[in-house]
């Protein structure tokens, strides 16, 4: 295996095909002094000593200690051999041994770059299983076509060369991006699109009757010790450790519906060109406005009561009272006199409200090129920090949850203000870090907090400054270290027991689906479990020994995978033989992939 890549994603997944695999990798860096993601760990690490400092002198008045931080572990990518190159030449890749290696993973932050290498890469190896990580889904898709019709005609085979030959493009934001706004949500299901499915995860105390299996068994949040202490999240348990877990919180696997259900025709929900009444006009003058427009119908009733003219002659002999129209009525009685006097006054009145109508109308229709304010009475939004890559692809996941959001963003140019602009979210621009930035977004109304920047300092003064305006705030933080993400986790949640902190790593979350690819599994998604990643992939059961020839209860494996349906099939019995020619849905942990093969 070869993998090329300039973050922190090239180093995950080499040490996920080496460590969980046992794959021969070879990976392909730049020069070390351009490799920007490991010294900002380690910067990360260091400067936030200080900002951790005081939650665990905190945690210490609280409860007389504060737990230790583990140990820092040596690279991922130890033991791996490391090849250190400006650009993804030619030379380059035959150096790394392309034109002999089974799958190449370019997973440079760059779309460009990653093109260029893998046309070069074809050319090399035509029998070459590509992964590339594209942020451009349109254009990845053609990439995807264009590349696998040239290993075709480049080895002059039919389907199962082109099946071996593959290429897949794949995107760690939009792998990443569900999990992180599940996470900050609530009660919010994860969903998991598989062959023909579409299936739910969604967390539920024990007992629980759900529709399908236990996914998982979350840790026990509980500083006090009173459970027995730090419980680790178990992923797929038997029946019997279920049933013993009684009161421990769950990660049940529900089936919605057919796949290209109501889930699929969320995207773009609301964002209409033409912008609604409400969005137009403010409520108090939508409100003025009706009030007046009651006035006119009241005072052209009164004048019918009182003239018996025609109801259509008196709405207009109002109208035309109200805009001081030339129509005394002299010599009428003496109820059509003051009746023309009152409608004189509503017309005094209607003139600013229509006024004010008209210049909030040209006002809205100016600001909206423009980036909108958090309104006075937002509450119960979530809060996003970050507009990048990651930021941009999970408030798109959030509006398609119809969930409001405010976006806090420091650089005018991020690439997701065009995308929040466009679905008309509330962006504060400014520095996290500065005093009244997090106030501007309604922090103190916000109902969670997802800091999604790419630097871990950032995202963790952020928490601890929220957690300081609003103690009870549900907060998420994209951390790339688990080892400093569980110092995070255990010092906030010593300092703040009755709040939700969790911390979630990008890499971490896309690396199994990168992996998975290379190794020509067809995972079709990923559901995050704390810190740790569950799967969800298509296999064939021909060649699998247990798999083939055993009933779907027999194939299930505690800790490691369980078969969750045949694959074009709604209804799979537990009693069912599975045979020669099914492809079956798996639930499985990494190392139950790696097993599988």
């Amino acid at each position: 295996m070869v993998v090329c890549g300039d973050d922190g994603l090239a180093h995950r997944l080499a040490a996920e095909l080496r460590g969980v695999y046992g794959e021969q990798v070879t990976l392909v860096v730049p020069p070390s002094e351009r490799t920007a993601r490991p010294p900002v760990v380690g910067r990360a690490r260091a400067a936030s000593a200080a900002l951790l400092d005081r939650v665990v002198s905190a945690a210490v008045g609280a409860r007389g200690g504060a737990p230790a931080a583990p140990p820092v572990p040596a690279g991922a990518t130890a033991g791996e051999p490391v090849l250190e190159a400006g650009e993804l030449t030619e030379a380059v890749l035959a150096e790394a041994g392309v034109e002999r290696a089974a799958a190449l993973a370019l997973v440079h932050d760059d779309d460009e770059t990653n093109i260029r290498a893998a046309l070069t890469a074809r050319r090399l190896n035509p029998r070459l299983r590509l992964v590339l990580r594209l942020y451009n889904r349109r254009l990845g898709q053609h990439i995807e076509e264009l590349l696998d019709q040239a290993a075709a005609l480049a080895s002059g085979a039919g389907g199962d060369a082109r099946r071996e030959a593959s290429t897949t493009v794949l995107s760690d934001a939009d792998t990443a991006a569900p999990a992180l706004a599940a996470t900050a949500l609530a009660g919010t299901s994860k969903v998991v699109q598989t062959e023909g499915l579409l299936l739910r995860a969604v967390e539920r105390p024990l007992p629980a009757d759900s529709g399908l299996h236990t996914l998982a068994l979350l840790s026990v949040n509980d500083p006090s010790g009173a459970a027995g202490g730090d419980q680790e999240p178990r992923l797929l348990p038997d029946d019997e450790e279920v049933r013993g877990a009684a009161g421990r919180t769950a990660i049940v696997l529900e089936q919605v519906s057919s796949a290209g259900g109501p889930e699929s025709a969320a995207p773009g929900r609301g964002a209409g060109v033409v912008p609604s009444l409400g969005f137009l006009f403010s409520r108090r003058l939508r409100w003025s406005l009706a009030g007046l427009v009651g006035c006119v119908l009241a005072l052209a009733v009164a004048l019918w009561a009182v003239t018996r003219i025609h109801p259509l002659r008196a709405f207009y002999l109002t109208l035309l009272d109200m805009f001081a129209i030339d129509d005394p009525a002299l010599g009428a009685p003496l109820g059509r006199q003051l009746l023309q006097l009152l409608s004189a006054l509503v017309g005094l009145l209607l003139l600013p409200v229509l006024l004010a109508a008209v210049l909030e109308a040209l006002g809205t229709f100016r600001t909206a090129t423009s980036l909108r304010k958090p309104p006075r009475g937002l509450g119960g939004h979530v809060v996003l920090l970050g507009l990048g890559k990651i930021g941009t692809r999970v408030l798109t996941r959030l509006r398609e949850l119809n969930v409001p959001v405010v976006c806090v963003e420091s650089d005018p140019e991020a690439r997701g203000l065009a995308t929040a602009r466009r679905l008309r979210v509330p962006v504060v621009l400014g520095d996290v870090t500065q005093e009244g930035v997090l106030e501007s977004a309604k922090i103190h109304r916000a109902q969670a907090l997802l800091a999604v920047t790419s630097a871990d300092t950032t995202n963790l003064e952020a928490a601890l400054y929220a957690r300081t305006v609003r103690p009870d705030l549900r907060v998420v933080l994209r951390l790339y270290d688990d080892d400093f993400a569980t110092a995070v986790y255990r010092t906030l949640r010593a300092a703040y027991p009755h709040a939700l902190t969790r911390s979630r790593s990008v890499t971490h979350l896309a690396a199994p689906a990168f992996a998975g690819a290379m190794l020509g599994r067809q995972v079709l998604g990923a559901v995050s479990v704390e810190r740790q990643v569950l799967l969800f992939a298509a296999v064939d059961v021909d060649g699998h020994p247990m798999l083939e020839g055993r009933t779907v209860r027999e194939a299930f494996r505690a800790g490691s995978w369980r078969v969750l349906a045949l694959a074009g099939r709604t209804d799979t019995p537990d009693d069912h033989v599975l045979a020669k020619g099914d492809r079956v849905v798996l639930a499985t942990t990494r190392t139950g992939l790696a097993a599988l093969r």
